[in-house]
């Protein structure tokens, strides 16, 4: 039996367009947060004189607490309302950002492993929280009719992406000397490491102001909820032919692209040809998502109307399979290149631009496609709990994925990124099966 109505006294359905910006602007708000500490994550690390294994770790420790956390937030969605998930998750992000900024003075005060542990804990309420993006993605679906959700998926994607623009940059400029000076004339207690986690935490402030001034809940059919396992939540999944694919898809892109994005800014900081800092980082992460933002807010709801969601997220895999494996090697493939420009662009530095480049449209094409995948798949009182799931798997495959990428770059630099092609490969032959059997249906 189903739940009518929301919980705020008005609803998102007779407002779509609205209710698409108000939680799409949350996402962004959020994601920026997040994409604050990516340029400082790996240097934080090593500034307490531990192993590069430790990034891996902790990066999969954030993706283990949210690859529990997505189905639950996912279910209650469905049950509960996705306003009070994304509320709650919001909270809990400002509180973990705030603890993964005092990991410098517990670590001034109880040595390094206390700091260390300090950032694990955080890292993992971290994670629990980021499980709002199932309840998000479930938002959009509530209120978006089905053959524009691709676009409309798109357009939280390219939220995403635009987090990555102005985190980073952020978590860059936080992370600068200027501000330094700057938070010790207002007598702020703050490292280059901890300024960027408060900043985040601010973000994610300021994401809940929105969200509990501005986001209504979508007008639909509540389910009244089960005490399904996390386990069962997932056999169920796996059993359903239309999500079975899907699901592992998720899984191994998640897989592929967390090993690569945990390692590439060490790579970018030990490779001869770069030798790039915090702030040069966040530059490269900058331009990255400048470019997500463009292909998933411009392209993906245009070409998914022309070709169809599962022929767009063929050709994202595709992409990406290819900028994978050409990633470590852009520093030999520059050296193919004339040299252009000013003295700062070098040939080994355009063809990491290029390669970047191409990983990025790929995986703007990829990931809504998916998604959209997703929503089709699954009843329309079910969206919260397939979202959930697949974003769950997603989670775990962020979980697998860093500390092998770690242990593969301690052996050779460039075997996490071929890895991650050859991981994305069956990801590629799975998709095609969706398209044959969508021809045969049609």
């Amino acid at each position: 039996m189903g739940v009518p109505g929301g919980a705020t006294g008005s609803t998102a359905t007779g407002r779509p367009h609205r209710a698409v910006a108000t939680v799409i602007l949350v996402v962004f708000l959020d994601l920026v947060g997040f994409g604050i500490v990516l340029p400082i994550l790996p240097y934080y690390v090593r500034s307490f004189g531990v192993g590069d294994v430790f990034i891996g770790l902790l990066a999969a420790t954030y993706s283990l607490t949210q690859f529990l956390a997505t189905p639950v937030l996912g279910r209650y969605s469905d049950r509960w309302g996705r306003r009070p998930v994304i509320v709650f998750s919001l909270a809990g992000s400002a509180v973990a950002w705030t603890v993964f900024g005092l990991a410098d003075l517990t670590g001034e005060r109880g040595g390094a492993a206390v700091g260390v542990a300090t950032l694990f804990v955080a890292r993992a309420l971290a994670g629990a929280m980021g499980g709002n993006i199932a309840a998000a993605q479930a938002y959009v679906a509530d209120v978006t009719p089905a053959d524009r959700r691709a676009g409309a998926l798109g357009l939280v994607g390219a939220a995403f992406s635009l987090g990555f623009i102005f985190g980073p940059a952020i978590g860059g400029a936080l992370a600068s000397d200027w501000a330094l000076r700057a938070a010790s004339a207002l007598a702020i207690p703050a490292t280059r490491f901890s300024l960027p986690a408060f900043g985040a935490a601010a973000m994610s402030l300021v994401a809940l102001g929105v969200a509990l001034v501005a986001l209504a809940e979508p007008d639909r059919r509540r389910t009244a909820g089960d005490r399904t396992t996390l386990v069962g939540t997932f056999v169920a999944a796996l059993r359903d032919p239309s999500l079975r694919g899907l699901v592992l898809a998720f899984f191994l892109v998640s897989v592929a692209f967390a090993g690569v994005q945990v390692m590439f800014i060490p790579f970018v900081a030990d490779a001869p040809a770069y030798r790039f800092d915090a702030s040069a980082a966040a530059l490269l992460l900058t331009y990255v998502g400048v470019l997500g933002a463009l292909n998933q807010g411009l392209l993906v709801g245009r070409l998914a109307d022309r070709f169809g969601s599962a022929r767009l997220a063929v050709g994202g895999a595709a992409t990406v399979l290819v900028a994978l494996a050409a990633l470590p090697f852009a520093p030999e493939l520059g050296r193919l290149l004339p040299a252009v420009g000013p003295g700062w662009l070098t040939p080994e530095l355009v063809a990491l631009l290029c390669v970047l480049g191409l990983l990025s449209l790929g995986n703007g094409l990829l990931n809504p496609s998916l998604a959209a995948l997703v929503s089709t798949s699954a009843d329309a009182d079910r969206q919260g709990t397939a979202f959930g799931v697949t974003q769950g798997a997603g989670s775990l495959g962020r979980t697998v994925g860093p500390p092998v990428a770690a242990a593969l770059y301690a052996l050779a630099y460039w075997s996490p990124f071929v890895a991650g092609a050859a991981v994305v490969l069956p990801v590629v032959a799975l998709l095609l099966g969706v398209v044959r059997r969508g021809d045969a249906a049609a």
